[in-house]
């Protein structure tokens, strides 16, 4: 089997990754995985790979033309790999890892690969703990809508492609810079966004400070002369840290604060209504966009300003924005029935709970909402248990589910009654998931909002079929 050699690997790379013939992914299901196995497979690439659950993506890539299996089996492994991509969310005990990593194969982390691919290109980085999807998702749809030549590689599934894989010509690139692994560092981007700094990945980081530090790393990378757009609310040491960067252009931008601004006019069914002003002199007026929320706002806020960077008009932003149809699990209304509403949220850190159930208030102020959290990660819940507790809080009603451990082995005492216990709010309970929707029949149901960022979502059209 594997009789490419590592230096025969790396010399396809370095010269010309479009010289790749056969690519095997290693967890391609993975949202940020699968989007670089699209990549390759629209040049022609024959691309296999292994994941350890069919879901709905990846029977989207068998249907591409992709060969994905779902077994550990070395034996199913093809002859001849040109590449072998990874992520660091699969074991390390895998068959496949260990005979792979073991054989003389080219092996890449996915990182690896979008950093190689990215730096032929112009290309914008949305980096942050929170907004990245959101973020980029918008900003691409900008481009396509003004007709400049965009590919991106998602952190989610717009609406309107239906695709985490957006290839609509090579003058830019709009990938997601992600912070884990400090898989970000394989960028050198001409603008980036930093949307947020709050704690996350301490198992990677260990605290807050180590992974600032690395965040500078990643805006020391920037292209010399390029910009740099940081959220204003991250705060003032932070920003005055970062401002000291000669690289390159800082602007601040915010709600109702920072260089560049919008302020928030009216939310109605879910619509927003906004005012946008930034450095240049703009005041776009009355711009609308179907996605609630302060958080989502400050998003957008960044997303035009880089549409005005690259030149792109008001009546394009404009434009583009009323026609963004969202994103799937990012505020998605699944069910919107007389009666009753469903929306599913991939919020998995505090601070996302606390903006999508904030962004839930805004659009339904006087109706109880229902919220049903799957925890995500046994040390994310361990570290942030308590803030956990507190944004759950603001619901009406919870229903925790068991925890998604993903990539990770148990840790004694931890799991979805770490955060229960913490909480004040009088109607909560833990439910397991194959019972959730008998419980929920039992229910009296107004605003359901499920939250988390491992596979409750497989259950959305259950949820959604005993609403009216």
């Amino acid at each position: 089997m594997l009789q490419k050699t590592l230096q025969k690997g790396y010399c396809l790379l370095l010269h010309n990754m479009d010289a790749l013939k056969k690519v095997y992914f290693l967890g391609i299901g993975g949202i940020g995985m699968s989007a670089l196995a699209r990549y390759f497979n629209a040049r022609g690439v024959k691309v296999y790979g292994y994941d350890k659950t069919r879901t709905p993506l990846t029977v989207e890539l068998e249907s591409e033309g992709m060969s994905v299996h779902y077994e550990d089996l070395p034996l199913a492994i093809p002859e001849d790999l040109d590449l072998v991509v990874w992520t660091p969310a699969i074991a390390r005990s895998l068959q496949e890892f260990k005979i792979l990593s073991s054989g003389g194969v080219t092996m890449m982390k996915r990182s690896e690969v979008l950093g190689k691919i990215t730096a032929k290109n112009k290309n914008i980085a949305i980096a942050g703990t929170h907004g990245k999807t959101t973020t980029s998702s918008i900003l691409t749809h900008i481009l396509v809508e003004s007709e400049i030549k965009v590919t991106a590689f998602l952190g989610g599934i717009p609406k309107n492609y239906h695709s985490n894989f957006v290839d609509r010509g090579h003058d830019w690139i709009v990938e997601e810079a992600d912070e884990y692994d400090r898989s970000f560092l394989q960028l050198h981007p001409d603008i980036a966004v930093i949307g947020s700094l709050d704690a996350d990945h301490l198992d990677i980081y260990g605290d807050r400070s180590q992974m600032i530090s690395t965040y500078f790393d990643f805006a020391g990378q920037i292209k010399w002369g390029g910009l740099l757009l940081m959220a204003a609310n991250i705060g003032q040491s932070e920003l005055n840290r970062f401002g000291q960067l000669e690289n390159l252009k800082l602007l601040t931008y915010g709600i109702d604060t920072g260089e560049v601004r919008s302020n928030i006019l009216t939310i109605k069914e879910g619509w927003t209504t906004f005012n946008y002003q930034d450095d240049k002199g703009n005041l776009f007026n009355e711009l609308k966009l179907r996605l609630p929320g302060r958080h989502n706002l400050q998003n957008v806020t960044a997303a035009i300003r880089i549409g005005v960077e690259l030149g792109i008009t008001e009546f394009d932003i404009r434009k583009a924005l009323e026609s963004f149809q969202g994103i799937v699990r990012r505020f998605e209304w699944i069910f919107e029935g007389k009666n009753q509403v469903y929306i599913d949220d991939y919020a998995h850190h505090p601070e996302e709970l606390k903006a999508a159930i904030e962004a839930a208030r805004s659009c339904y102020p006087d109706r109880r909402i229902l919220g049903i959290f799957q925890p995500h990660l046994y040390t994310r819940t361990r570290d942030f248990a308590q803030d956990f507790a507190k944004a759950l809080d603001l619901l009406d009603e919870v229903i925790l589910v068991e925890l998604y451990p993903a990539r990770e082995e148990a840790i004694p005492g931890i799991s979805s009654h770490t955060i229960l216990d913490l909480m004040d709010l009088k109607q909560k309970a833990y439910v397991l998931k194959k019972d959730l929707i008998e419980q929920l029949k039992l229910k009296k149901l107004d605003i359901v909002i499920t939250l988390g960022a491992g596979d409750l979502d497989l259950m959305s059209d259950q949820i959604a079929k005993i609403l009216n």
